[in-house]
């Protein structure tokens, strides 16, 4: 037997005594444990391409839909979207790479922790994890964006500063070393984040070998959760949420736009880059500039930022930008031609581009069994979660009536 087939063997056992139950029957007497897992970069339709059966059988058994991200769907403003339920034009996280004028000469860059851990960035929103803790909720998180930060002066009760080189198999006995504790001193909310697949995408583009290995990975790392909560006798009485933040798409060294043979290398920063890029005009060069972005381009369009499509619901913040240019799919934004050239796979195009579509995947006793929703938006997790999770959401983008079809109660 293959190591998938002892994998899908083995989840099936898992969940069939669970899936052979009425939801109604499942509800436990307190309030289930939430647990809300990210897998960086799963594209909706990798749930078809058979190697991931744990999670298509609690998608079969549970809920799922095709999920748009928010623009630009990147991994820091969509992480943060998920759980303010803001788009990242009001949540202030607007890009991966990004600049404010309070913290001047700073650039806010994944690779920089430092500037990441600085709560400025993060206090224009509140995330559940904070509102639960000032509403009593324990909470815990292995790894999420802005969990590293104390926003509005609140972090989570257990969190852990995030190690991209900490396997998953070691993140998921975490989570089950904090839910082992009794029961009045066990998190409520948890979050888990799993990151192998949005790199591999990178990598290898989104039709690859090491694509499809980082989702065998990581299925097996969802089974290892599953196992250990059936273990501990949690399994039924737990919601388990799984998202992605964006999907994937394929790109090349031949679709390289390259803004330094559209106008001077002197005349603009260029504050982003990728499939979507931001870019500041050098004092003096604002018309140049201008002249430059906003002419028609093959691969790619270009506004200022109070003139992005209303359907981007992005402009405004302080923090955008004052020219946004978003490629077409497949393309690449680079601000000079670099040796080294663009990765085979990017995201943070056009969040209606399917391949853009982002994992949705509910099971627990708190959802019908065998439900596919319509696509709907990923703000509207931040709702759910809070009616999941028992408490009072913040004003947020989101509508719970997307979802709640899916409810069991």
């Amino acid at each position: 037997m293959t190591s998938l087939l002892r994998t899908f063997a083995a989840a099936l056992a898992l969940l069939a005594a669970f899936a052979a139950c009425p939801a109604s029957a499942q509800a436990p007497k307190a309030a289930p444990l939430t647990i809300l897992i990210s897998i960086d970069g799963f594209r909706a339709d990798y749930l078809q391409r058979g190697k991931t059966p744990t999670l298509a059988l609690m998608a079969s058994d549970g809920v799922r839909a095709v999920m748009r991200p928010s623009f630009p769907s990147l991994t820091f403003p969509n992480h943060y979207t998920l759980v303010t339920g803001l788009r990242p034009d009001e949540h202030g996280i607007v890009a991966n790479t990004m600049e404010d004028a309070a913290r001047p000469g700073v650039v806010f860059m994944l690779n920089k922790p430092d500037i990441v851990h600085d709560p400025i960035w993060w206090d224009q929103a509140e995330p559940l994890w904070v509102t639960a803790e000032k509403q009593g909720v324990r909470t815990a998180t292995m790894f999420w964006p802005g969990s590293d930060a104390p926003i509005r002066g609140v972090q989570p009760h257990d969190w852990r500063l995030f190690n991209k080189n900490l396997p998953a198999s070691a993140r998921v006995d975490q989570v089950l070393a904090w839910l082992d504790r009794p029961p009045a001193e066990r998190p409520r909310f948890v979050t888990l984040y799993f990151d192998a697949v949005d790199s591999a995408g990178h990598a290898g583009g989104p039709d690859s070998d090491a694509v499809d290995k980082a989702l065998v990975d990581t299925d097996a790392d969802l089974a290892l959760l599953l196992r250990g909560l059936q273990k501990r006798g949690l399994l039924e009485s737990t919601d388990v949420v799984v998202v992605a933040d964006h999907g994937m798409a394929a790109t090349s060294a031949t679709r390289e736009i390259v803004l330094a043979e559209l106008m001077p290398a002197d005349a603009f920063h260029a504050v982003s880059q990728g499939a979507v890029a931001g870019i500041r005009p050098q004092a003096g060069h604002e018309a140049d500039v201008a002249q430059a972005l906003l002419a028609p381009h093959d691969h790619m369009t270009c506004w200022r930022k109070a003139e992005i499509p209303p359907r981007l619901h992005y402009g405004k913040n302080p923090r955008a930008p004052p020219f946004v240019c978003l490629a077409a799919t497949g393309w690449v934004i680079e601000a000079g031609r670099s040796a080294r050239g663009p990765p085979r796979g990017e995201h943070g195009y056009d969040p209606e581009d399917p391949q853009m579509a982002a994992l949705f995947v509910a099971h627990g006793p708190s959802f019908k069994h065998g439900v596919v929703l319509p696509a709907f938006d990923n703000v509207d997790v931040y709702p759910l979660l809070a009616k999941l999770v028992g408490v009072a959401p913040r004003p947020n983008d989101g509508a719970l009536a997307d979802i709640a079809p899916a409810l069991a109660h």
